[in-house]
């Protein structure tokens, strides 16, 4: 069950901005169950701000119990593993969403069927402090706001066809980079940043192709596109605390992770929610 009172006058949490964008509430009781909160309110909340941060509230013992709470927020997105993904270092990983790396920006369900509206983050362990680890998120609505109408027009004229094989899938996604939010319609960034061919120390590299422009065209276009999802105007890299749950509007942000302390605790869990109706992939090719 969740609570019928407005958690942004509930004397029982405290509200914050959080900055460059998204808001925190916290709970002035520690351990208050979070199913207090109501989810519709919650929804909102993160449509408007993109990011919410939930912290100092009682947390899910399993990842049976996430996902219970995640059916709440909409239908969770099933994958061969069920729908609780641990993100956890793992000693040789086949890729790097299991190493201790960092992960470019790119959004979530871009090689599925269906691309989630929220992803559900719960922190079970910190990777403490000085570790890194923080999980990143650029705002590119934002992006396009704040950049020079030639540069939003030079990126809007490149595609990205993206291929990526693991152990969940082997697909192929074909993107402009800009295009648009698929409930709004406001312009938004889709975009997997690519990594350093040469990069020997990253598990798995994507294989990424741009076309639009001539070739120092689209090397232009990658340097910008980089300073600006990396502005702190437009960034937010959350410093994990144990016992955190932040949720993010997927269908607006890009994400990734800096890299963390290998060995360092790092475990988080993570749900995919659908949209209400789910969102067919539009550009899946395979």
């Amino acid at each position: 069950m969740t609570g019928d009172r407005d958690p942004l006058t509930d004397s029982r949490y405290e509200v914050t901005p959080v900055t460059p964008f998204g808001i925190a509430l916290r709970a002035t009781a520690p351990g208050t169950p979070v199913a207090e909160l109501p989810v519709d309110t919650l929804r909102s909340l993160v449509r408007e701000h993109h990011l919410l941060l939930l912290r100092g509230f009682g947390t899910f013992a399993t990842p049976e119990e996430l996902s219970a709470y995640c059916e709440l927020w909409g239908e969770p997105s099933v994958w061969p593993f069920g729908t609780v993904l641990e993100l956890v270092e793992k000693e040789q990983p086949e890729d790097h969403i299991f190493d201790s790396s960092y992960m470019p920006m790119h959004w979530d369900g871009m090689y599925r069927e269906q691309i989630p509206e929220f992803q559900v983050f719960q922190c079970v362990h910190a990777p403490g402090e000085g570790n890194g680890g923080e999980t990143t998120f650029s705002n590119t609505p934002t992006v396009l706001r704040n950049t020079d109408p030639q540069t939003v027009a030079t990126w809007s004229a490149v595609t990205g066809t993206y291929h990526r094989e693991m152990e969940f899938y082997n697909s192929v996604t074909v993107s402009p980079v800009v295009t648009a939010h698929p409930v709004t319609g406001t312009p938004v960034i889709r975009y997997n940043e690519p990594t350093a061919a040469d990069d020997d120390g990253f598990v798995n590299h994507p294989d990424l192709r741009f076309t639009g422009l001539p070739e120092d065209g689209i090397a232009e276009a990658h340097r910008t596109l980089r300073a600006a999802l990396y502005d702190p105007a437009h960034l937010y890299a959350h410093s994990w605390r144990t016992g955190d749950l932040v949720v993010t509007d997927n269908y607006t942000l890009l994400h990734g992770r800096n890299a963390f302390t290998s060995g360092a605790p790092r475990h988080l869990r993570r749900v995919q929610v659908l949209g209400t109706p789910p969102l067919d992939n539009p550009g899946l090719v395979r």
